[in-house]
């Protein structure tokens, strides 16, 4: 018998069989293991914001090639055509039960949600609106780190980012990042773990460099799954691990606090 591809897709921790349509039920978290499976920009942001509330910013932003690397042109284009996205980030302003954001979310399918000069002005510009509006900050974190093609252009986007954030925090204004798997290079050094209140979904690979360039540099054995977001909230680094179908209930009521110890 032929089965249609597709209607089974494989849990990448516990290995087991799903049924897609389960899948699409529990929001791309395995019935069996509960591991989160990376979910595309446009369906968190339907997962997390009320109905049909939700301004998209800055949609025609795309990298270019500054430093003329090979190929980078198809890579992008390719990724587009796979993916409908312009870039590896979706900015806007939007609702959380009520509550009103602005919003950066990642999606690693374009080009494993690296960070280059489109990225990172994206990321700066909503830091920016988010500003203006006096509306507090979120950020969905989804990424191989900084891309390779852009060089010396994708590194100045930590910095980038990180300043802008930083007059965000002399605002007094709440900036909320959720780390999703796998959150790591560029990324991870940068905005993502500069949040007032840092969050993570379950088993979400966390971290700067691979376990093997770590090893080799402090020259240590490293201990088991250190990378893990149980880890690093075991250790500090992530303030809560919260589970896909509790995060817009647990995003809506951080703002509320906030919003009601400012107003207080």
């Amino acid at each position: 018998m032929n089965i249609p591809e597709g209607m089974w897709i494989k849990c990448g921790s516990c290995k087991s069989n799903i049924y897609a349509n389960d899948l699409e039920e529990t929001k791309q978290v395995c019935p069996s293991c509960g591991y989160h499976m990376p979910l595309s920009a446009w369906d968190r942001i339907e997962l997390i914001t009320d109905n049909e509330i939700f301004i998209e910013l800055d949609e025609n932003i795309q990298s270019l090639n500054p430093i003329d690397f090979p190929d980078y042109e198809r890579k992008t284009k390719t990724s587009t055509l796979k993916t409908g996205l312009k870039e590896a980030v979706i900015t806007g302003i939007a609702k959380i039960n009520t509550e009103d954001v602005v919003l950066a979310v990642m999606d690693s399918r374009y080009m494993m949600g690296s960070m280059g000069s489109a990225v990172g002005e994206k990321i700066t510009r909503a830091v920016e609106k988010s500003i203006e509006l006096r509306y507090p900050l979120v950020i969905f974190c989804a990424s191989g780190g900084a891309r390779m093609q852009e060089s010396i252009f994708s590194l100045m986007q930590m910095a980038k980012t990180s300043a802008a954030l930083g007059r965000h925090k002399e605002e007094g204004l709440l900036y909320i990042t959720v780390l999703t798997h796998p959150t790591t290079g560029g990324v991870t050094a940068s905005f993502a773990m500069l949040g007032d209140i840092i969050l993570a979904e379950p088993k979400a690979l966390i971290g700067f460099a691979g376990p093997r360039v770590i090893e080799q540099t402090i020259r240590q054995r490293l201990p088991e799954g250190f990378q893990s977001a149980e880890f690093l909230k075991e250790k500090g680094f992530v303030d809560k691990i919260v589970e896909r179908k509790d995060l817009k209930t647990v995003l809506s009521k951080l703002i509320f606090f906030h919003k009601e110890r400012k107003e207080a």
